[in-house]
């Protein structure tokens, strides 16, 4: 079990790894191991995920995340395939985490008398100069 949240855990068998040669360090090592990571989250059907979180989850991840709610993570940092692993975990772990984070909900305020006499001066400054601007009457 991957531990998100004290609430929240995910299946190893949720997680799917795939292993391909990355560019990056390594010299003639990085053309011979497929050191490089995608790990493949299949969010949209995984039971873990309640559906608030996987809605906040799929703005949160973007264009990681498949039209079909499969989130790919690749890592491709480290020269080991351990190392890149453990970070395209530790990634999705913490996209999951910022997701499950209930939105603290917006508390309307209304402006200061400052801000309202300041923005008013600033409307009737702009008015009077465009009062300046009419047609010039004819020279004597």
């Amino acid at each position: 079990m991957i531990r998100v949240t004290d609430t929240l855990w995910l299946g190893e068998s949720e997680v799917e790894f795939s292993f391909f040669t990355s560019s990056g360090p390594g010299g003639q090592h990085v053309n011979k191991v497929a050191t490089a990571v995608q790990l493949r989250f299949d969010a949209a059907r995984s039971p873990a995920i309640r559906d608030d979180v996987r809605t906040r989850l799929r703005s949160l991840a973007g264009r990681r995340m498949t039209s079909d709610g499969v989130v790919v993570i690749k890592a491709q940092r480290f020269r080991s395939q351990d190392r890149n692993r453990a970070d395209a975990l530790e990634r999705l772990v913490g996209l999951i985490r910022r997701a499950a984070e209930p939105q603290r909900a917006r508390r309307p305020t209304a402006p200061t008398k400052a801000s309202v006499r300041r923005r008013l001066d600033a409307k009737a400054r702009v008015g009077r100069t465009k009062q300046l601007r009419g047609p010039v009457g004819p020279q004597e």
